[in-house]
């Protein structure tokens, strides 16, 4: 029989995801981001490619990035709506981590394979900040997949791609739990 990690079950059982609309100050320190980046780092990653690589944004760069994401979506000719969304996230974050997909040529590792890598360092990153009392929540949105958003602003090479913007920061309420898929209902087995 198995030894059990009874808190590690615990946690996942009723970890949630933080709006990242909600979060505010105090934020990690340079230090403890450094502690949660290394556990996120030790995600699954066929070959030891790690081919996903961290940009940190801290409060003074947000301002800039606003900007820049609603000049961007008015030159795209998008929706109010979306400027909004675009620039709202840089608007009212203290901290965020970018999670840059980093496809790294190799026989062996296939590119999805890398690109599910760099999606479970997202989550051992919220995960890992959750698990250290912080509150954390990932989110992407259209401004994420924007060439020119994302190599004029965030430094991205034309082979690179935003896996997740994960925020990180202090939360006066937990979330409230939300709806979650029947499991029976999307399992199936195959015994022979």
């Amino acid at each position: 029989m198995p030894e059990k990690n009874q808190a590690a079950l615990d946690f996942l059982a009723k970890r949630r995801s933080h709006s990242p609309k909600l979060l505010t100050t105090p934020v990690p320190s340079k230090d403890e981001l450094a502690a949660l980046l290394t556990l996120a780092a030790r995600s699954p990653d066929h070959g030891a490619l790690a081919p996903w690589r961290f940009i940190v944004i801290e409060k003074p760069a947000m301002a800039r990035l606003a900007d820049l994401a609603e000049a961007r979506a008015k030159s795209l000719g998008r929706p109010e709506e979306d400027q909004s969304k675009a620039r709202g996230q840089f608007d009212r974050g203290n901290l965020a981590v970018v999670v840059v997909e980093r496809p790294v040529a190799s026989e062996k590792v296939p590119p999805l394979e890398q690109t599910l890598s760099a999606g479970a360092v997202c989550l051992s990153l919220v995960n890992a900040a959750l698990a250290s009392g912080w509150g954390a929540g990932w989110v992407t949105g259209w401004i994420s997949f924007d060439r020119g958003f994302v190599e004029q602003g965030l430094g991205l090479e034309t082979s690179e791609r935003v896996a997740g913007i994960v925020h990180i920061g202090s939360f006066a309420n937990a979330p409230v739990e939300r709806a979650r898929p029947d499991v029976e209902g999307i399992t199936t087995g195959l015994s022979a």
